[in-house]
């Protein structure tokens, strides 16, 4: 089997075949990124660099400098030694989990994926054939986090703010602005208000249009005219004085983490929506299960034990990847 090592924070490299997944560093001649967000970006990239299209802008609005060759998803490169494919993860647009095949066997990198998928990405697909190595990241790795599907989520979201603008609050939305922004644009379209999206989030809500999905009538946060829209941030923008004029709003906290009731206390929030773009506990059980690789190796996670003792369970030979691992 290929030898799988960790690299950094999120980097990946298989030494054999001199590639890297999410990768920053000298040792890989060709480096695959799984999706846009900052922390899987490979800042310091040595080799050739591959992303799908969605990603390829995001990281160049983000201040990538290097040249990013487009591949798309079902598009396969090859290399001296492998073929390469990208896959939809449904993580946030243009996510892609990377299939890597080659004589020593396959790897499939799950990076950071959603199944079922987020409703504002391109979809969820696994490769058809036999997976001998399977990378996941276990970000939500206990079994309390359950998520409840997208209908009740979406008629919570919805409800949170038609009920706040009803009462004359100014409704906010605390989330990423990358992909959870836009996933809740999306599933707030149908209610037909005005949105002011943070700057941030703004200038990357382009990306979503171009590629075919609606996100409502939405414009960038003006802090003169923001009463009375729905509003959507990042919860370090309140700390910031976002929105501070608006004497009348109610903040609901949208991410997996808002499991923990905690969280309320915390960030000081009206209501905690679970919503999330990485899949739950019991679903990355269940879709190891479906796999069945030959040996899964579990990343990205504060609790690998507990992760491995399910699949041991389950029979799958599985092994906790951290920078010691080879």
């Amino acid at each position: 089997m290929l030898k799988v090592k960790k690299a950094g924070n999120h980097g990946i490299l298989l030494p054999q075949l001199k590639i890297g997944l999410d990768y920053s560093g000298p040792k890989a001649d060709h480096i695959f990124v799984s999706h846009g967000h900052a922390d899987h970006i490979p800042w310091k990239a040595k080799g050739a660099v591959y992303a799908t299209p969605p990603t390829s802008k995001f990281m160049a609005f983000r201040g990538v400098k290097y040249e990013v060759n487009d591949l798309p998803f079902g598009k396969t490169v090859k290399t001296n030694n492998a073929q390469i494919t990208f896959f939809p993860a449904g993580h946030i647009l243009g996510s892609a989990m990377t299939f890597v095949e080659s004589d020593l066997g396959n790897v499939l990198y799950s990076g950071d994926y959603r199944t079922p998928p987020s409703p504002a990405t391109e979809g969820f697909k696994l490769p058809d054939a036999r997976i001998d190595s399977f990378i996941t990241e276990a970000t939500f790795s206990l079994p309390v986090y359950r998520w409840a599907d997208y209908g009740k989520l979406k008629a919570d979201i919805t409800e949170f703010a038609r009920s706040a603008l009803e009462d004359d609050y100014t409704p906010i939305f605390l989330a990423y602005n990358l992909g959870k922004a836009q996933e809740i644009m999306h599933l707030l379209k149908d209610l037909g208000h005005p949105v002011q999206i943070h700057g941030a989030g703004f200038k990357l809500c382009s990306v979503y249009e171009e590629e075919g999905f609606n996100l409502g009538s939405y414009e960038t946060y003006d802090r003169n005219t923001c009463a009375g829209k729905i509003l959507i941030c990042p919860s370090s923008a309140l700390n910031n004085g976002f929105a501070s004029n608006v004497k009348k709003k109610r903040i609901a906290y949208c991410s997996g983490w808002a499991t923990m009731e905690s969280r309320r206390t915390q960030l000081t929030v009206d209501k905690l929506i679970p919503l999330s773009d990485h899949l739950d506990f019991f679903e990355l059980i269940e879709l190891c299960k479906k796999i069945q690789p030959k040996k899964t190796y579990i990343t990205h996670t504060p609790n690998p034990e507990v992760v491995k003792h399910y699949l041991d369970e389950a029979g799958l030979l599985s092994e906790y990847l951290d920078s010691k691992s080879t």
